[in-house]
């Protein structure tokens, strides 16, 4: 590889397949991409056949290693976001960091971008929140030369997990249950902005942390009203008591080992957190997208809007 050469962990989620295809058609290369899952491997090598997809598990020593052999870039974007088992996320967030910084070290890695998240932030106490704490320490601590970006939720293009995830659910779904009130408040942030974000920092080389927060707050049923207008979806939007819903994801946990969505991640989505907003727009050169534009770029492109990832 390269002096140049950019290794994107996590290459084929929800950032790594955004920031791919931001990097290639902004003609940067080569790129490899290190992810463990088969199926969102093949989808992200048919996309973009120019770009080394490398099957690994980073929790586990092997010749993945290699790859970071005279690498210029390094963006860590994997992690286990959601999952029923506390040694998931040990093991992804914590334990294959861990590894992967070691090999950074060995192949003297010149330049890291680390995708945290906002739940470093966070009143929440969960599985999640405290790896990722973990894992943004272990980057921190590294000796290489770095930025760590905490952005909220995201969606956009390829999206399994949140919004893209509930879009879906609410095609199907005659009626579409909201817990409690629904007046959560959140800081939605499109993805696009933020991979331009990390290819500003590249470019620059910047450091420090930064929080990356939607720029606009919204309620959480509003935030649904807005999904259902652009999908233009026909489900009702049904209030239900917060213990009914919980008891339901609960339910459904015993029919799926790795649901989209959780009891705890429920009771994050509850927690009242408000998350700083900073000029990110200022500091990195990015124009935010407004958020009803970010929705339709997500759920009417003609192309990217029907690849769905697998769980």
């Amino acid at each position: 590889m390269g002096a140049k050469s950019i290794a994107i962990t996590g290459g084929a989620g929800l950032v790594g397949q955004n920031l791919v295809a931001r990097l290639r058609a902004r003609g940067y290369g080569p790129i490899t991409a290190l992810d463990k899952h088969l199926e969102n491997c093949a989808i992200l090598e048919r996309r973009h056949p120019d770009v080394r997809v490398i099957r690994a598990d980073l929790a586990r020593q092997g010749p993945w290693r290699d790859c970071l052999n005279g690498c210029g870039v390094l963006v860590i974007g994997h992690a286990q976001i959601g999952g029923i088992r506390s040694t998931e996320f040990v093991r992804n967030n914590v334990d294959a960091t861990r590894r992967l910084l070691d090999a950074a070290r060995e192949h003297r890695v010149e330049y890291i971008v680390h995708i945290s998240s906002s739940v470093v932030n966070s009143m929440a106490v969960d599985d999640y929140t405290e790896t990722k704490k973990a894992q943004e320490a272990l980057v921190a601590s590294c000796g290489i030369r770095h930025i760590i970006l905490r952005p909220t939720l995201m969606f956009g293009w390829f999206d399994r997990k949140h919004l893209g995830w509930l879009a879906r659910w609410m095609k199907r779904m005659p009626v579409f249950p909201v817990p409690g009130s629904g007046r959560y408040v959140r800081q939605p942030l499109y993805v696009g902005d933020f991979c331009e974000i990390v290819i500003a920092a590249i470019e620059r080389r910047t450091t420090g942390a930064y929080n990356i927060s939607g720029q606009e707050r919204i309620e959480y049923i509003d935030l649904i009203r807005a999904l259902k207008d652009v999908t233009e979806s026909r489900a009702i939007i049904q209030k239900i008591p917060y213990r009914l819903f919980w008891l339901l994801l609960e339910t459904y946990a015993l029919f799926d080992r790795d649901p989209p969505f959780t009891t705890k991640q429920l009771q994050a989505l509850v927690t009242p957190d408000l998350f700083e907003i900073i000029d990110w727009p200022g500091i990195f050169g990015v124009r935010a997208t407004p958020l009803k534009q970010a929705l339709e770029q997500t759920f009417r492109d003609p192309v990217y809007s029907q690849v769905v990832l697998q769980f």
